[in-house]
């Protein structure tokens, strides 16, 4: 009997009325001979909404005390989806992260160690259909944690490989995975299938369709993932590994996407001493408070002067980020620290750019013409990325996304 883990995120969720069209999908899937497990997030704007809560009580908040609020939001939708289910005669019941159990270390952005698959087994060999909170788990002391934003997404896939599932569904807003966002570029394509390494890529810099950390677990075990509108009853993306790719038969595009992501920050530390160890110095007390950084400048080094350094963070991280570098001030030796959040990342990714050399050089001309600054840079062997000023969102995005080649014949 086919297995298949089923994800809706918070749009799919938003209300009773797609809650009972949620369930809707779930009786579907189970009356074709499947077993299922359904992870739900919050309903939309609601773990926004206790995020700030958080914020508002205490800016440096106990990130313990944080689980404990922002994990409530998937607890009330799994609880309503299990009603709802048990209202149209299926065998369905809500789990806790902590009844499975989901073991996890950390807290706000808690990374899983273990998912004991017994009790899912047993919900499966009753006919039953677990539905599960997705974010969430509980750490070897008992305490409740969180996956970070998008964490449902993870716990899904995670689920997926610990109960051997043949395929973990994403169902979400949109269709599947576009060559961008479609409310900027309106000609933007639905892909068939995209590779693991390249929708990591795509969700790191900023495509909002699935989290990173889904994607690279998906990856690592192989798991098959299939991203679906709850909307729309449509084909829509396959996220496969490249021989999956070769097998359909697919014409491979030099770029695959170009994504952005607003959600960036940039700090620059100005008046550093020129001397070896002031980098790790900086990064040091990020690590330790758990700050990703991303886009690292630095000009000056060397010369034996001073030299400046800058560096984006995610925004919600900002703060945090601030309070570390200046408790470690004498210790790093800078003069000032500046913050802007008026930026965003554009990205272009594709496994094209293995074999093919020019596509940075065409990027920074593609927005040269248009007078676009790049405030920093970043690659990797599929990706380039950018910094420029938030206001040229939409023109960067638009601009690149017809210079490769991307622009579908007909508006999405």
């Amino acid at each position: 009997m086919p297995r298949i883990v089923m994800k809706f995120g918070g749009t799919s969720m938003a209300g009773i009325e797609r809650i009972r069209h949620v369930a809707g999908l779930v009786k579907r899937e189970a009356e074709r001979g499947n077993q299922l497990a359904v992870v739900v997030s919050a309903m939309a704007g609601e773990t926004d909404r206790l995020v700030q809560l958080c914020k508002e009580a205490a800016p440096l908040y106990d990130p313990r005390e944080y689980d404990v609020v922002v994990a409530s939001g998937e607890q009330v939708t799994a609880g309503l989806l299990a009603i709802t289910l048990q209202g149209m005669d299926m065998n369905a019941r809500s789990y806790m992260g902590w009844q499975l159990p989901i073991r996890a270390s950390g807290h706000s952005a808690a990374l899983i160690d273990h998912i004991d698959a017994s009790v899912l087994e047993s919900v499966f060999a009753q006919g039953g259909i677990a539905v599960i909170p997705g974010f969430q788990g509980i750490t070897a002391e008992g305490d409740l944690a969180t996956l970070g934003r998008g964490g449902s997404d993870t716990s899904a896939v995670a689920l997926a490989v610990a109960v051997k599932a043949d395929r973990c569904d994403i169902y979400t807003d949109v269709e599947g995975v576009f060559t961008t966002d479609p409310r900027i570029v309106p000609r933007a394509r639905k892909l068939q299938a995209v590779t693991y390494e390249e929708m990591l890529e795509l969700a790191s810099v900023g495509a909002k369709v699935l989290q990173t950390r889904s994607v690279g677990l998906a990856m690592r075990y192989n798991m098959p993932l299939q991203v679906l509108s709850s909307f729309e009853d449509r084909p829509g993306t396959l996220i496969v590994g490249d021989d999956k790719i070769e097998e359909l038969n697919m014409e491979q595009q030099l770029i695959t996407g170009i994504a952005h992501d607003k959600n960036e920050a940039r700090v620059t530390l100005t008046g550093l001493p020129d001397r070896p160890g002031t980098v790790a110095a900086i990064f040091a007390p990020l690590a330790a408070a758990n700050i990703n950084v991303d886009m690292i400048v630095q000009s000056g080094a060397g010369l034996g002067g001073v030299s400046t350094l800058t560096f984006t963070v995610p925004n919600a991280s900002l703060a945090h980020a601030v309070a570390s570098l200046e408790k470690a001030q004498d210790t790093i030796g800078f003069e000032t620290i500046t913050t802007d959040t008026d930026v965003v990342k554009i990205s272009a990714v594709g496994i094209g750019m293995r074999s093919n050399a020019g596509i940075a050089a065409k990027m920074f001309e593609t927005l040269a013409e248009r007078g676009i600054n790049i405030l920093a840079i970043s690659t990797s062997e599929i990706k380039v990325s950018v910094l420029v000023p938030e206001d040229y969102t939409e023109l960067a995005v638009r601009v690149l996304h017809t210079a490769f080649g991307l622009d579908a014949e007909q508006a999405a």
